[in-house]
């Protein structure tokens, strides 16, 4: 079964009518997952048969604007998703930050060849713009984990974090930040440099390009990716990881710890 991940920020007018054409398709092709039309673009994962999925990529790529959607394939061994479900939103990914407009706005995109260097320039500082419970099973080296409960609390803590940079006298020189598939990279990045941060970078395609691209004996990164199916988390090469939800906390957590959490340890 093909999993697609897939966001791309435009300017949709009526995305009701959007999703009216989306849901009847994605039914007829038999795929399942989740897809969130706003204003600001679309963004979603979904799986099916890979004539299926290129179908409907096809589809969305003809969608106003969307014809450099972002794409990132996987696979599983049945459908992650356990029905389609096609959603209008205020937002595709949830900042509360006002009108951004990342499509013009973000900051500038590493290719996952490029990271490495970047994110090795002592000059350079490195953010981890995902929720607690994600960063809690792997992120690069030396990243900064803000300890995000959810991405709304984003804006809040880097007004802080730029202030206590300020007051210290280290202002960054550059800040380069990355979070699993790049959507939330291009919103963060676009927030920093409405405060006035010029020098601001993001990995495109977000980690799960890197880890698809970049050889794990090349690789920065320590530990899996998780992502928000029933995978639960991936490594190196996109491969399935071996992390669990735990029942008691809801916390990716290895099979040990896992465990341990269920026992009250």
């Amino acid at each position: 079964m093909q999993v697609a991940a897939l966001y791309h920020f435009t300017t949709f007018k009526e995305p009701e009518k959007i999703r009216e054409t989306l849901l009847p398709l994605c039914e007829a092709l038999g795929i399942k997952g989740t897809l969130l039309v706003a204003g600001e673009g679309i963004n979603g994962t979904i799986s099916g048969e890979e004539h299926a999925v290129a179908a409907l990529i096809s589809h969305v790529r003809g969608l106003p604007g969307c014809a450099d959607v972002d794409v990132k394939y996987s696979e599983a061994s049945d459908h992650p998703f356990a029905r389609m479900k096609v959603k209008v939103k205020d937002e595709i990914v949830t900042m509360g930050a006002g009108d951004l407009d990342p499509a013009v706005n973000a900051g500038v995109y590493v290719e996952p060849e490029d990271w490495n260097a970047l994110i090795s320039d002592p000059d350079t500082v490195l953010i981890d713009t995902r929720n607690d419970y994600e960063v809690a099973i792997g992120s690069f080296k030396g990243a900064i984990d803000p300890a995000l409960r959810n991405f709304r609390e984003f804006p809040d803590w880097f007004q802080v974090q730029g202030a206590q940079w300020r007051d210290e006298g280290r202002m960054p020189t550059k800040i380069a930040m990355f979070c699993t598939g790049g959507i939330r990279c291009e919103k963060s990045t676009a927030y920093a440099r409405s405060l006035g941060f010029d020098q601001v970078y993001h990995l495109k395609g977000g980690i799960l390009k890197y880890l698809e691209k970049i050889p794990k004996n090349n690789s920065l990164w320590n530990g899996n990716c998780f992502v928000f199916d029933e995978r639960v988390s991936v490594g190196h090469g996109l491969e399935l990881g071996s992390d669990q939800l735990c029942r008691a906390c809801g916390w990716p957590v290895s099979e040990g710890e896992r465990h341990d959490c269920e026992a009250g340890v």
